[in-house]
């Protein structure tokens, strides 16, 4: 069995945290700090776009056009720190060979995120928000191409946030009056831009929401999910399986983000219960990827989410006894 983080990290080292990520977890992953300046994840996301220019307002991050030459002072920023960061991940994994995971904002969470030049949501514009996941898309294909060139090694993940994608499907986005709320997107018109990424190089879509479209996700053509297990209801469940008996690789977010640190035997105990209650098969329980709940900016400390890190070890050796008896 295999451990992961799902980006997002405490603290603003990233030094430390590339480190880290060697050390603690056996699917190392490209860190997020957001507690930096253009360290979130939507500003992370909007350096990966070169084919389109933004700009930072006090509401966040608006389109201005096409093309570098009119990126605005903030979206150069931010590039510059992910190439920074970038230089960090090549110095540290210098000769290193086996999995890399990089995470980026998914089509659908950017559009609910990101303004159009006139205003309100680029959600609310069909061609517009084609326009913005064709140029992630690219975007995201260089970026993947950049980090397989800097560590020649590694064989690269990526990965799709879309924490937002259920409110999108739901019809739940409000408009910028807060009057109203942006129509919903039908399960096809998710699948077919999330598809437009899946090829880029074997893909995990996360969404750690309480009731993540995991058909949307495995349609798209993703080859794993990864959700938070406290928060799936029975239905959730049923995708998850249906999913893993097809093949598709489970990221189980098992590990809470804050609150007191869980026993190992705890913070499996969700997912084992599930997956026999279930009737799933016990060999592919243990090819489940353990996984913290969600991202771990909001832990209490850089120590804590180390600690919450190297927990999902322990909870690896309990769920492989489990899955032995």
């Amino acid at each position: 069995m295999t451990t992961t983080g799902l980006g997002s990290v405490p603290g603003d080292d990233i030094r430390e945290w590339t480190r880290a990520v060697l050390e603690l977890v056996d699917l190392p992953f490209f860190p997020e700090l957001p507690a930096r300046p253009y360290g979130d994840m939507i500003s992370r996301t909007i350096a990966v776009l070169t084919e389109l220019a933004a700009d930072l307002q006090t509401v966040g991050w608006r389109l201005t056009g096409g093309g570098d030459a009119r990126a605005s002072l903030d979206q150069r920023r931010a590039r510059a720190m992910l190439h920074e960061d970038l230089d960090v991940l090549e110095e540290y994994f210098d000769g290193y060979e086996g999995p890399l995971k990089v995470q980026v904002t998914g089509p659908w969470t950017l559009a609910a995120a990101v303004e159009r030049p006139r205003g309100d949501k680029v959600l609310a514009d069909h061609g517009a928000r084609r326009d913005l996941a064709q140029a992630l898309a690219y975007g995201v294909e260089q970026h993947v191409a950049d980090v397989r060139k800097r560590v020649p090694g590694a064989e690269v993940l990526l990965q799709l946030d879309e924490p937002g994608l259920p409110a999108v499907l739901a019809g739940a986005v409000p408009t910028a009056s807060g009057w109203s709320k942006h129509r919903s997107v039908d399960g096809p018109g998710a699948v077919e831009l999330l598809s437009l990424f899946t090829g880029a190089a074997p893909t995990v879509v996360h969404c750690c929401a309480a009731r993540p479209p995991i058909e949307v996700f495995t349609k798209s053509g993703a080859s794993g999910i990864a959700v938070d297990v406290s928060l799936l209801n029975n239905a959730a469940w049923e995708q998850v399986a249906a999913a893993a008996e097809a093949g598709t690789k489970i990221y189980a977010g098992v590990v809470p983000t804050t609150g007191a640190l869980p026993r190992p035997e705890r913070a499996a105990e969700p997912l084992v219960r599930r997956w026999r209650e279930l009737g799933l098969d016990p060999e592919r329980l243990k090819q489940v990827v353990i996984t913290p709940a969600c991202g771990l900016a909001a832990a209490a400390s850089v120590a804590d989410a180390r600690a919450r890190l190297k927990l999902l070890r322990d909870v690896v050796d309990v769920v492989g006894e489990a899955a032995d008896e």
